[in-house]
């Protein structure tokens, strides 16, 4: 987990174990709206969002600047609450959670792979991903074997005690994403993952996001790159807050939105 949440994961279970819901969608919201302010200062970041995403689905949402899409992120990913609006995660409504509740659902269901990779430069690449584990009360005897495990997933095997200034840019991206799945999240939210990336290694990223599908995992990803958003298998574009399309194919999103073909 990267250290924009994993510093509000307590040490301490505060829920039960969260068991997949069978026959839930992994995300859905109704009516969700997301104000700032007040009287002549309000934002109305997000208004009357409606989301709902399938087990296995691989999607993008996308948007102009300003759009709502990082809000969104946020929503989705339990960093922030909804103004108004209701957001089941997995079968579980998670709108009006305790933050110490918020923070072990982050940790235990979610998956996070940032722009930038938020890896601790003092530790190797096996240490950082055996960090959510450490919050999630893993045992010390299983972390090593599961963040191993999920550094092979990666293509890492052969990079355990490299520390990230002795890894190239995609590694680093790719130590993250190992991270992101070592506990097994029901989804993998993904903003702007290939935003510092060369196209070289945004192609082999972005392989390994559709590999990852392929076995089963659920991908969110937020972007502003079409290129990113056509590996996807639909697209959510938003605009002024609002969601203007649901279930564009890439094809769709690149004639109707972008206007290029």
């Amino acid at each position: 987990m990267s250290t924009h949440s994993s510093s509000l994961v307590p040490k301490a279970s505060t829920l039960a174990m969260l068991p997949p819901t069978a026959g839930a969608a992994i995300i859905q919201m109704r009516g969700i709206a997301k104000h700032y302010g007040h009287d002549n200062t309000l934002v109305k970041a997000l208004n009357d969002i409606s989301l709902r995403v399938e087990p296995g689905e691989y999607c993008a949402i996308m948007g102009p600047s300003g759009s709502g899409k990082s809000t969104l992120m946020n929503v989705i990913g339990c960093l922030d609450r909804p103004t108004a609006g209701r957001y089941e995660l997995d079968g579980t409504d998670v709108t009006a959670r305790s933050e110490p509740e918020l923070a072990e659902i982050r940790n235990r269901k979610l998956g996070f792979v940032f722009q930038q990779y938020h890896l601790l430069s003092q530790a190797n690449a096996l240490e950082n991903v055996m960090l959510p584990m450490v919050y999630a009360n893993v045992p010390k005897a299983e972390r090593r074997d599961r963040a191993a495990a999920a550094l092979g997933r990666v293509g890492l095997s052969d990079r355990l005690y490299n520390q990230p200034n002795q890894l190239s840019g995609g590694q680093q991206q790719r130590v993250a994403i190992a991270r992101a799945l070592v506990n097994e999240p029901v989804l993998l939210l993904a903003d702007e993952p290939t935003g510092a990336l060369d196209s070289h290694t945004t192609a082999e990223v972005l392989d390994l996001f559709g590999a990852l599908n392929a076995s089963g995992m659920t991908i969110v990803v937020v972007t502003h790159e079409p290129e990113v958003a056509r590996h996807t298998q639909r697209i959510t574009w938003l605009a002024d807050g609002l969601v203007l399309h649901e279930h564009l194919t890439p094809d769709e999103m690149l004639e109707q939105v972008i206007g290029t073909h």
